[in-house]
Formats: structure tokens, sequence, C-alpha cells
């Protein structure tokens, strides 16, 4: 006989032994489930209210011809979304943006990857290298942008001082059309740099001794070695900091309103700055929640498209 199996007794029913068998499984997975919701319960509270609901508030708004102190709200459908198509601050932010991200994401992954194949042995000095590049990252995108917006300044600031030192002239960098977003780039770079080699020394030390050994025994170089062993082997964290950076790029805000402040002339202007600006100074928030809307679209996009690059197997 085995377990669960019905035994019939007098009056027709089953043993009261196999009914506490069948449903205390069910039971018990409903106690599990009910204790599971009750520890969650907090979380998912302030997740609906402090995420969830103003994900569904903007899109809403980004529907509506909505104005902070309007007393009429009316629904325009896409009609935001069809302004921006016409709007050439919208595009010029794009642009920016689209360039940020792709020069710094490059720039970082390419010197971090370096960097980290550089410094890869363990020794006081490598420590202490690692070390200083990574202080930057623990200091606030603020606390930077107020940093360097000193140093470039063209009277006081340190990078004029050695310009007037070497004979050269004092650049206004974060006054010039040209080289504003140049300079945001830079300090963006020099921020995260040490970021990204602790997470390609961390791919790196993954990587078996064993396949560099066999590549040597078939007589590659160091560029082979990189090329075929260590870009595939480390594959999983060149997509995690590659998504990591540029989503980090893409919604980077701090550090261009502290340095420029979107401009000049709306030169280092971006998306989020423009939804700042749309939203808290114009008080155009149903346009503001239109443009965000679409940032968190290229950010979907531009996601889906490194996961199909950088996609790997378990056997890879």
């Amino acid at each position: 006989m085995t377990v669960g199996t019905p035994i019939r007794v007098e009056g027709g029913g089953t043993s009261p032994s196999t009914r506490a068998v069948s449903v205390g499984p069910r039971r018990r997975r409903r106690i599990r489930w009910t204790s599971a919701w009750l520890f969650m319960a907090p979380s998912l509270l302030i997740l609906g209210v402090f995420v969830i609901y103003p994900i569904v508030v903007s899109f809403w708004y980004s529907l509506h011809d909505w104005t902070i102190g309007s007393d009429v709200q009316p629904f325009l459908g896409l009609g935001n979304y069809l302004a921006l198509t016409r709007d050439p601050q919208f595009w010029n932010a794009l642009v920016n943006t689209l360039e940020l991200t792709v020069v710094s994401v490059a720039a970082l992954v390419v010197l971090g990857l370096a960097l980290a194949i550089a410094l890869l042995r363990d020794s006081f000095i490598t420590k202490a290298v690692r070390s200083a590049f990574f202080f930057p990252t623990v200091v606030s995108l603020t606390s930077i942008g107020l940093v360097w917006r000193f140093l470039l300044d063209p009277q006081l600031g340190l990078v004029a001082g050695i310009s007037e030192t070497l004979g050269l002239p004092a650049v206004d960098w974060l006054q010039s059309t040209a080289l504003a977003l140049p300079a945001v780039i830079f300090v963006d770079i020099w921020k995260n740099l040490g970021f990204v080699m602790i997470i390609m020394i961390g791919g790196l030390k993954g990587v078996p001794a064993e396949r560099y050994e066999a590549g040597r025994l078939d007589g590659a170089g160091d560029w082979q070695l990189v090329r075929f062993i260590t870009l595939p082997s480390i594959r999983p964290t060149l997509l995690f900091a590659t998504l990591i950076l540029t989503i980090q790029s893409l919604q980077l805000f701090d550090l261009v309103y502290v340095m420029t402040g979107g401009g000049p002339l709306f030169a280092t202007d971006t998306l989020v700055t423009e939804v700042f600006r749309e939203g808290f100074v114009n008080y155009r928030t149903g346009y503001a929640s239109a443009i965000s809307w679409v940032l968190f679209a290229l950010i979907m996009l531009i996601s889906l498209v490194q996961l199909r690059i950088f996609r790997y197997d378990d056997v890879d």
C-alpha cells in the first residue's frame, strides 16, 4: 500500500490519516506563501508608492498638456511625443546624450581593461595604484563637479595656472561651446575609471591560468592571448560593465548640472537636464514626462542591443 492511497472505512469516507497526508502539504505551501508575502509587504509597499505609482503617473502626465498651476490639463494623447520631433532643443539634448554615452563608455571599457591587465598582479605598489584610481569613485558627483569647476576656472583654477607656467593661454573650458562637453566627458571618465578597473580585475582573476598556458604552448603572442582568451573569457564582465556605464551615462545629471548647467548655449544639455528644466523650471510636467519616457525607451533599446552583442553561453 502506497502513501496517500485512500483507505475505505465504515461510512464511505477515507482514513483521517490519509486526509492529513493529502491536505498537509497544500496547507504548508499556503503558510509558506503567506509568510513570504508578509515579509515582503513593507518593501512592496515602499516600491509601489515611490517607484511603480510615480512611473504610472508620469506616463499619464505625458498624455496631457499638464502644467503646474493650470486649472485645465487637456488630454493630448501622443501630442507631447509628436511635439518632441519638432523641438530642436530635444534633438540637441539627444545628440549630446548619445555623444557623451558613446565616448565615455568606450573610453572607460578600453582604459579600464588596460589598467586591470597592467595592475593584475597583487603587490604593494599595484594595490596603492588601484586605491588611487578607485578613490574618485567613492566621492559624490556633486563634489566632483564642484572641484573640477574650480580647477578649470580660467582665472583661479589649477589648470589655468599650469597653462600660464608653460606659456600657454588660459582656456575657459566650461564657457566654450566646443570644449564644454569634452570637459564634462573627461571628468566623467576620470571619476569612473577606477570602478571599471576593479570590475575588470575581478573578471580577469576568474580566467583559468591553464588557458593562457595552452595558448603560449600553441605559440600565441600577448595580443593574441588578449583577443582569443581574455576577451571571450570575461564577456560576462564586459556585459555588466557596459550595461552599468551606459545606463549611468544616459542618466547623467549631477555632473552636468553642477559644472555647466547644460550650457553654454545648451552645448552640454542632456535629456535629463532638459527633463529638469521643462519640469521644474518651466513647469511643463506633461512635456517633461514625455521626454523621460523617450529616455526610458532609449535605455531599454540600447540595453537589448548590448545584451545581444555580448550574449554568451555557459560553455563559452
